[in-house]
């Protein structure tokens, strides 16, 4: 952001509550600050005929595959929108099991609120995937980042303890 989009000058950095902050030069007229406070993301640990999903995203690399994600929307709680997030992904229905964590994923700025769900239903995908593959709980390796620690710590409530593995470094789907 570079601009105040409350009186449109141009914001200044500086310290405020002990980090570094965008402002208003006009502190006394506007006092705009951009707080940058990090975006609800739900993510689900999808459950499918004893199997779990893992998709991959069109616009993501061919060895890229992960749990379905999605913003949560204005006026709703986390648990509507992974249900719906499922639905829309995958065109599955979704049961809860269980909240899995909370993950912070500094590099989106993003805070992901993860679920496992159990889901019903014959898979579609939507325009936002290209691929997806079934996993059973034990062949998955987690990843380092985001929802792979989701995945770690889901796995291991099962006994399930997978070394961590960076798909971003892979060459082979069959890898993960």
């Amino acid at each position: 952001m570079k601009f105040c989009p409350q009186c449109g000058k141009e914001l200044v950095y500086k310290i405020k509550d002990g980090r570094d902050r965008h402002f208003c030069p006009d502190e006394s007229e506007c006092g705009y600050v951009h707080w940058n406070n990090p975006i609800p993301v739900v993510a689900a640990i999808v459950e499918h005929e004893g199997e779990i999903i893992l998709a991959r995203n069109a616009a993501w690399p061919a060895t890229w595959y992960a749990l379905i994600t999605g913003f949560l929307e204005s006026g709703e709680m986390p648990e509507e929108g992974i249900i719906r997030e499922v639905k829309e992904e995958l065109n599955l229905d979704g049961e809860i099991v269980e909240l899995v964590g909370l993950y912070e994923f500094h590099r989106m700025n993003q805070l992901i609120i993860a679920y496992h769900i159990k889901a019903t239903g014959n898979i579609e995908l939507s325009e936002e995937l290209v691929d997806y593959k079934r996993l059973k709980p034990e062949e998955i390796k987690p990843w380092p980042a985001g929802t792979g620690r989701a995945v770690q710590d889901w796995q291991a409530k099962r006994g399930i303890f997978n070394e961590m593995f960076d798909f971003t470094k892979s060459s082979s789907a069959s890898d993960e």
